[in-house]
């Protein structure tokens, strides 16, 4: 099966709902333009392109105006207002999806736009083993424990792997999850929420082209584009396009 024309197996939540000013820009950096778009719309075109659907993208407060220009014309995407952390923000996402759970969902990070299919395959198949699965990579620098400023034990880099997104999850066991959470509510992502509730993660190869956004020198670097010392907000798209975005009502 071509890996790029998958079936609709799955949902998504895309976390989008940090103020992200730390880029260095006058906006949050997932709705700064980059490559021609909007960060977040890239990941978001991707989803729709590989069947999954709905979308649910949690924004910050009062980012309505933004995420409706920003993701106008993209298929399943619905709006909901996103927590004071990304925990809290992807569970919110899921409670949105509750009434009409899908089976399975992928929850990104709209700081990393590009989101190859393949990658989007290799996690859906794996769930058909475990209940949840995340993209990793091997770690290539020698790697040492520190010791304030001096150099400590070394650290064994094959037993370790960087973590990227999208995560996958069997809905219901995710969202049990995460209304189960007793940890701190900075929890750095949903594979950790998993493991606290016994949950198998299965790892499966991820793709460097998931480089995360982070600082401004790489925003513009990887092809934002800018007017003067400031970043252009998103243009404004009208029309029908933004009747295709519905608002999600939080609780």
């Amino acid at each position: 099966m071509d890996e790029a024309a998958l079936p609709a197996p799955a949902a998504a939540v895309i976390v989008a709902a940090g103020q992200g000013l730390r880029a260095g820009q006058p906006l949050p950096k997932q709705f700064a333009p980059w490559r021609g778009k909007p960060v977040v719309r890239h990941s978001a075109e991707a989803l729709a392109a590989a069947g999954i659907g709905p979308i649910v993208v949690a924004i910050p407060e009062g980012g309505d105006a933004l995420a409706e220009a920003a993701l106008a014309d993209i298929p399943g995407v619905r709006l909901v207002t996103g927590g004071a952390t990304r925990r809290q923000s992807v569970r919110l996402a899921l409670e949105a999806l509750a009434d009409d759970p899908p089976a399975r969902v992928l929850i990104h990070d709209a700081a990393r736009p590009v989101l190859p299919a393949a990658v989007i395959a290799r996690l859906l198949a794996a769930l058909d083993a475990r209940p949840g699965a995340i993209p990793v990579l091997s770690v290539v620098d020698s790697l040492t424990e520190a010791d304030g400023n001096v150099m400590g034990a070394p650290a064994r880099r094959e037993r370790l792997r960087r973590v990227q997104t999208p995560q996958a999850f069997d809905f219901a066991a995710i969202l049990a999850a995460h209304r189960g959470w007793s940890g701190p509510d900075d929890a750095g992502d949903d594979a950790q929420v998993a493991r606290a509730a016994g949950l198998a993660v299965a790892l499966v190869e991820g793709d460097e082209a998931l480089h995360k956004l982070t600082f401004a020198r790489r925003l513009r670097r990887r092809g934002a584009y800018a007017c003067g010392n400031r970043l252009r907000r998103p243009p404004a798209r009208g029309g029908r396009g933004i009747v295709a975005l519905r608002r999600e009502d939080s609780a």
